[in-house]
């Protein structure tokens, strides 16, 4: 593995220390493109990348493949607003 400049592992560091709201930002732009899609590959990868974000933000497996299998934009948007709200409890990041 290549060694990393000090700069370069500050920027690294701070990706990772911000990383929970960057999955926030993410899951709700997953929305958007998720409703205003069509059908087709890349509507497909938009349910895939939803799924690996919220299995990281810490959603029940259960809710997560309950949303991804039935492809419904207002479940993903629930579990969105029930994530802000603190009704899903986010994992603590880890040091």
């Amino acid at each position: 593995m290549a060694d990393y400049s000090n700069y370069q592992k500050k920027v690294i560091s701070r990706y990772y220390d911000n990383r929970d709201q960057i999955d926030e930002q993410r899951l709700a732009e997953l929305v958007t493109n998720i409703y205003l899609g069509k059908k087709g590959k890349q509507m497909d990868n938009n349910w895939i990348s939803a799924g690996e974000v919220m299995e990281r933000m810490g959603v029940p497996a259960g809710r997560i493949q309950h949303v991804v299998t039935q492809r419904d934009p207002a479940l993903l948007a629930e579990v969105v607003q029930d994530l802000n709200s603190g009704k899903i409890v986010k994992p603590k990041p880890k040091k």
